[in-house]
Order: structure tokens, then sequence, then C-alpha cells
């Protein structure tokens, strides 16, 4: 090692070492006694607050007793018994609501891809479903629910074939 870089490790050993030493001490005085540190004086608002935590603690607060849950997360299918009127205080709907209709088949417009032929322009939807991907031309059915109405430049319009309303998947 060099001389120089010897030196200053030295050198900064020693003032590392000196520093620590005046930390260590600088809590008393040369003659041996500790320097006196002034106390803040007690805060009423902490007398005020001891005495609301005591009479809490005297007067517990009434809990409700738990309830039965209405129904089991952990079950699936079961249905839960209605209550009457008569248990609850509440009027009961007489009138079962309707069911809610099947969920709409996850149907993407993937792509549209144009052949030119003598007769004009012949489009060709990519579709894909929740298990394959599907080419579909104008008139052709793509799943057992939907027939191709029309394929636009941006725009592919299927027909239901059980009520005969018209879905539109849009290119994105």
């Amino acid at each position: 090692m060099n001389v120089k870089r010897t030196a200053t490790f030295v050198t900064l050993g020693a003032a590392t070492a000196v520093w620590l030493a005046a930390a260590a001490t600088s809590g008393s005085r040369t003659d041996g006694q500790a320097i006196p540190v002034e106390v803040a004086p007690v805060d009423s608002r902490a007398a005020t607050l001891a005495a609301e935590v005591a009479r809490l603690r005297d007067h517990p607060t009434a809990v409700p007793p738990l309830q039965q849950p209405r129904r089991n997360l952990f079950s699936f299918g079961r249905t839960v018994p209605h209550r009457s009127s008569s248990e609850t205080g509440k009027p009961v709907d007489a009138v079962p609501h309707p069911p809610a209709p099947p969920a709409l088949p996850p149907l993407r417009l993937a792509g549209i891809g144009e052949d030119v032929t003598p007769g004009g322009v012949v489009r060709t939807a990519i579709i894909s479903g929740p298990e394959d991907v599907m080419l579909a031309k104008e008139g052709d059915q793509v799943t057992p629910r939907y027939r191709v109405l029309s394929i636009s430049a941006d725009v592919v319009e299927l027909t239901d074939l059980g009520d005969g309303s018209v879905r539109r998947l849009v290119f994105k």
C-alpha cells in the first residue's frame, strides 16, 4: 500500500474515534455531574383523557348479538328459505322475479378479410369465440345460436336464431 493512502486511512480513523468519543460523553459535565434536562409540565388534557378512559372501561357498550348468516358462501346452488312477513316485520314480495336472460357467449371480432372478385368485394369475418376461431361470410352460421347477417369494413352483424335480435361485433 502506498504511504499517502495509509496516512489518509489513519487520519480518517482517528477523526472517527474522536467524533464517537465526543458523542458518547456529550450528556455529562467535566466535573462528573449530569446536565439537568427540563421536563415539560403535565398537560391538563392528559388527565381529562385518563378520566374518560376510566369511565369507558367501567361502562362497556352493549354489543348486538350476532345474526345467523342469510347465505353460505361455501355452498353452491342451494336456495335460502324465505322468511315470512311475521318473522321479519316487513312484507315479503309475493311476485317472483323473472329469471335473468342467459349470458351472451363471449364473441369478439378479431379481423376482417376482403377478396376482390369480378362480382365485387367478398368479406370474411374472423370471429374468436370461447373455444375456437371462426371464419364466416354473410349467411354462414357462426355458432348454434348466431348467423352472420352482414359484414362491413369494421362491423359484423349477427342474428340470433332464437329471438331474431341483432348483435353487433365491432372491430377495435
